[in-house]
Formats: structure tokens, C-alpha cells, sequence
């Protein structure tokens, strides 16, 4: 678990998700996104599924969820990969590094798990700095309408992004 102690609270505690937090996880996920999260791109890969719970992560204070990162199986071409997102922050915890935190935690759950390559539909300025490039990902083509700018990969082993062409589709 990793805490993160903010001024005049109690520590921010990052841990797995569990079935049992969907509820509350997609209610912080609403509220972060509003009802235009169902007409991107990205939310095609996961329809009707559910995310990897071991490589998903939810950012508790107290009993309250403030920050969740969600990674799902999906392909690309030939090639398997994990989907970052959503990733959510309340808007009261924004801005003080609780979605790199998550972010990083999954990266490093992911990695350790043996993933070879993450996927994720973001924003440079945020990403970049957490291992992603748009040029790993400049063949990538996804199910929908997105800006091929914001379509970043990280590879996690040596080599796993080089050639990486094709359209993502949902993975078992």
C-alpha cells in the first residue's frame, strides 16, 4: 500500500480494488467525467467488462475513494497489452500528485506482473513524464473517433512497443 499524507487529513491509502468497491468506484469516475465518458473511444474496450481488479487501484482516505486507476486486457494487432483509465481524482485532490501516484502504482503492479506494454488515451503534459510517448503508439488505431496525438504507450520491457501497429480490440 502506499500513503500519501496530506496537511490537516488523514494519509491517502492506495490499495487493489475489489469487486465490492464498483459501486463507489464508478460513482468517482462519474462524477470526474460526467455522462461524455460513454462516448469515447477507449470506453468501447470496456463495455460490458470488467477491469483487471489486481492491477486496479483505488486511493482511500478513510472510508471516503478519492482516486481510482483502472487496466484492462486488450490487443493490439497481435500484440497484448494492458488499457490505462479511467483514472479519477476528486476534485478536492487534484493537483497534489494523487493521480501519478496511481498511475505509477499500476505501472509498477503491471510490470511486476510480468505485462509487457500499457495503452492509455491522455493528455502529454501529464503522461509524458510517466513513461508514455505518442510515438510508441503512432500505429495504434483505436475502435472509435480519438485524437491520434493523445494515444500514448509505455513499453515495460525492453522492445515491446517497437513496431506496434494495429487496431486495439478488448482482450480476454
Amino acid at each position: 500500500m502506499t500513503a500519501r499524507a496530506t496537511p490537516s487529513t488523514n494519509p491517502v491509502v492506495i490499495s487493489p480494488e475489489r469487486a465490492a468497491d464498483a459501486p463507489v468506484v464508478e460513482g468517482l469516475i462519474d462524477r470526474a467525467f460526467g455522462p461524455g465518458r460513454y462516448a469515447k473511444a477507449a470506453e468501447r474496450l470496456r463495455e460490458g467488462r470488467r477491469p483487471l481488479l489486481t492491477l486496479s487501484f483505488v486511493a482511500w482516505r478513510g472510508g471516503e475513494a478519492v482516486g481510482c486507476v483502472r487496466l484492462w486486457s486488450v490487443r493490439i494487432g497481435k500484440t497484448g497489452a494492458l488499457l490505462l483509465g479511467p483514472i479519477a481524482v476528486e476534485s478536492a485532490w487534484r493537483r497534489g500528485g494523487l493521480g501519478a501516484d496511481l498511475v505509477r502504482r499500476a505501472v509498477s503492479e503491471a510490470a511486476a506482473m510480468g505485462a509487457e506494454l500499457i495503452l492509455l488515451v491522455g493528455d502529454q503534459p501529464f503522461f509524458g513524464p510517466l513513461g508514455f510517448s505518442a510515438a510508441q503508439a503512432a500505429k495504434v488505431r483505436m475502435p472509435g473517433p480519438v485524437d491520434q496525438r493523445r494515444v500514448m504507450a509505455r513499453a515495460l520491457v525492453p522492445g515491446a512497443a517497437d513496431d506496434l501497429d494495429g487496431l486495439v480490440t478488448a482482450a480476454a
